[in-house]
């Protein structure tokens, strides 16, 4: 077995990676470890030079086949990760040391919980291994695999690997028929909020559309263009992606994703971009021109739920952090990462700071569960 280093995804073969991540046959689990997601991200210039994210895929190959690979990326700051490590990275630089770049695998700006170790059981270990002697040999200060599952994050800590365990918010269809049917399941003071809100919503003077496939056009991605541009601008500066991206993705994906689509007078005026999983929605950008009351929570929420009800879909994952969406439906969900420093010290000091947090981020989700809308069964449930 070679073990290898690649700066392009495009130098491997797309089916050959899909097969590693468990994608092919069908609608795609997880639309973002894709080969055309990670290669729509590098073709289109959203990763690459001057991005602070520079592909470093880990590949095990045998007889020029591929046996096993890992979307790997240089990082020379830690933007568009939503693991935030930015105490790690002051503390580091403050003992003298340079914390960038480091290694992260991830899929860049998506805030996603999927495959990070693609590839059979036994080689997933050794990709670990492979990571941890690169970031040694080269002298880097750590490496990072985050929003990986659950399964992975075991295997990690078995190989040195420190676990972090922070929380999403995700909405669940707990045998729900339609979106009355998840009403019902509610607390009446809860079910009345979003019957308000969603009528204050549809008060914006237009219609909402589900736009996917064929149906998506360019001037939809000219809109959704200018939506994104708007929160980017307002939430981290300069927006992550390149308008290419949007084209490349429209090219190769479009089956792949759903645009929620809010007009008025034939004018798009809101919009909320999601990609579709298998079994999930992953709800990923929301922008808009205007602003209308709770057309927000209507479009990236509420139609997001009726559309998985509609479709089979059992699962929606609404992006990161927003204890707002707790009162929607959505429920605390434990998301895993990983994380490797190349100095024992700040390794057991760090390690000391998680076993705080966990048991913080614990406490705190039990918490939130507390305040979820749904009725409890050991009080009794007023009339709508």
């Amino acid at each position: 077995m070679q073990i290898e280093v690649v700066d392009a995804i495009s130098e491997l073969d797309s089916a050959a990676w899909d097969a590693l991540a468990g994608q092919g046959g069908g609608r795609p689990r997880d639309p973002f470890t894709t080969h055309r997601f990670l290669h729509a991200l590098e073709v289109s210039g959203s990763v690459g030079p001057g991005t602070g994210w520079e592909a470093k895929h880990l590949v095990i190959r045998q007889d020029g086949g591929l046996l096993a690979a890992m979307p790997l990326y240089a990082k020379s700051h830690s933007q568009g990760e939503y693991i935030f490590d930015h105490a790690f990275a002051e503390a580091w630089q403050r003992s003298g040391g340079a914390y960038y770049p480091k290694l992260q695998s991830a899929v860049p700006f998506t805030p996603a919980t999927g495959p990070r170790l693609l590839g059979p059981p036994e080689l997933q270990p050794v990709l670990l291994r492979a990571l941890r002697e690169i970031t040694s040999g080269n002298k880097l200060s750590s490496a990072h695999v985050t929003f990986c599952t659950e399964a992975e994050a075991r295997i990690g800590a078995a190989e040195g690997f420190l676990h972090r365990i922070t929380q999403q918010f995700h909405w669940q269809n707990d045998g729900f028929v339609d979106f009355d049917g998840f009403l019902a399941a509610l607390s009446s003071r809860k079910r009345k909020t979003i019957r308000r809100e969603r009528r204050q919503a549809q008060d914006f003077g237009g219609e909402i559309s589900f736009l996917t496939g064929d149906a998506l056009q360019p001037a939809h991605w000219d809109a959704f263009w200018a939506f994104y541009q708007d929160t980017g601008s307002r939430k981290w500066g300069r927006p992550y992606l390149t308008r290419a991206f949007f084209d490349q993705v429209q090219e190769t994906m479009r089956d792949d994703i759903l645009l929620i689509l809010a007009e008025r007078d034939g004018q798009p005026i809101a919009g909320a971009l999601n990609f579709i999983g298998r079994d999930t929605l992953f709800g990923r950008y929301w922008g808009c021109i205007e602003d209308h009351p709770c057309l927000h929570f209507e479009v990236c929420y509420y139609q997001a739920i009726d559309w998985a009800l509609a479709h089979g879909i059992d699962r929606v994952e609404a992006g990161a952090q927003g204890e707002h969406k707790l009162a929607r439906g959505y429920l605390p969900t434990p998301v895993h990462s990983l994380h490797w420093f190349s100095d024992p010290r700040f390794t057991n000091a760090v390690k000391d700071y998680l076993q705080r947090e966990s048991q913080a981020v614990e406490d705190e989700m039990q918490f939130l569960e507390r305040l979820a809308p749904f009725k409890r069964t050991n009080s009794p449930e007023q009339s709508p």
